[in-house]
């Protein structure tokens, strides 16, 4: 499976990614690996409601959500939980 960027929120993912510490980004960098290569055990993965193909996995106050179509993943978001966090999706 391969990775894609929804090209809509490359500048949103890049500027919440510099203000992560660097426990984070390794954090994330491992959660990314184990998408890819289907490794979802552990994981505090869930599907969002009212989505079929749109899943998050949190970590602490840290979210990434994607989109799973096609045998493709899509990143939509990484971000800190906040009150608007899922309301794009």
């Amino acid at each position: 499976m391969k990775f894609y960027l929804a090209y809509s929120m490359v500048d949103k993912i890049q500027k919440v990614l510099d203000k992560l510490s660097l426990q984070e980004k390794e954090w994330i960098k491992s959660l990314l690996f184990k998408i890819k290569n289907n490794d979802l055990l552990g994981l505090d993965l869930k599907k969002l409601k009212g989505h079929e193909d749109i899943f998050r996995v949190r970590k602490g106050k840290i979210r990434v959500i994607y989109r799973l179509q096609n045998g493709q993943i899509k990143l939509l978001a990484i971000e800190r939980r906040n009150d608007n966090t899922y309301r794009e999706f």
